[in-house]
């Protein structure tokens, strides 16, 4: 399993790479027609992008076993929310690698009368669920940093004051106008001081359309699912490049 795991880590920044270009075709065919290009011309954009798709499939395939060993890691994490999120994910990540394992050798002709649909149709819900548990994550970890940003900043007990007083003033209503305004004041001073989380928050987000418009829980665009794979991907690249950018644990 360690020479597998070894594999996947060289190969995870190539993957990343192809990923950007897919979701660059994918966006790139919805612009052109929009703009009334030739039939053939699209097709070759397609035919382009389904080779980035069976390439990055390639480069997954010991993906698996690098997510099992993250979840092994995991269980031993001390908080118990974040254990449970993170392992989740990972566990849920190794089963989405393995069906996309299994979709790519019917791709490839290994298995020719593989059903792609249901075992890409899988492959999505186990990715949904990973992106579901990973925004559950992130919305821990930001809520754990705004409590400890309220008690230790003075910013937060004065606004409590000016509450109070628009409430006395002008009634519930501005109270809690000013109570949500403090609120997300704080929360874009946590993201700005947290770019690893910002980062990770941003990356999830975007990815979540792609399941959800692939199951057709969330119907969107082509080219705003091309958007969000594509911005997802520069990110992912960018915390590969800068490692101190990826989330930790």
């Amino acid at each position: 399993m360690d020479s597998w795991v070894r594999f996947s880590a060289q190969s995870q920044a190539k993957e990343r790479v192809f990923r950007a270009a897919q979701y660059a075709c994918t966006l790139l065919g919805y612009t052109l027609q929009k703009n009334g290009a030739s039939p053939a011309f699209l097709a070759r954009i397609k035919q382009l992008e389904a080779h980035m798709s069976l390439g990055r499939k390639l480069f997954r395939l010991g993906n698996s076993a690098d997510a099992l060993e993250a979840a092994k890691r995991a269980i031993h994490l001390s908080d118990m929310v974040l254990r449970f999120c993170v392992t989740v994910s990972h566990l849920n990540r190794a089963m989405y690698f393995a069906c996309d394992n299994i979709l790519w050798a019917g791709k490839s002709g290994l298995v020719p009368h593989m059903d792609q649909e249901k075992w890409s149709q899988r492959s999505f819900r186990y990715y949904l669920f990973a992106l579901i548990m990973n925004l559950s994550r992130d919305a821990y970890e930001i809520r754990l940093l705004m409590e400890r940003e309220a008690d230790g900043k003075h910013p937060q007990s004065g606004g409590r004051g000016d509450e109070g007083s628009v409430a006395r003033e002008d009634g519930r209503l501005q109270h809690l106008a000013v109570r949500l305004k403090l609120q997300l004041r704080l929360l874009g001073h946590v993201l700005r001081n947290n770019p690893p989380l910002l980062l990770d928050v941003v990356k999830n987000a975007c990815d979540l359309f792609i399941p959800l418009d692939k199951l057709g829980l969330y119907k969107t665009s082509s080219g705003f699912v091309g958007l969000c794979g594509l911005t997802s991907s520069v990110l992912s690249i960018l915390a590969i490049v800068h490692p101190w950018l990826k989330l930790k644990p």
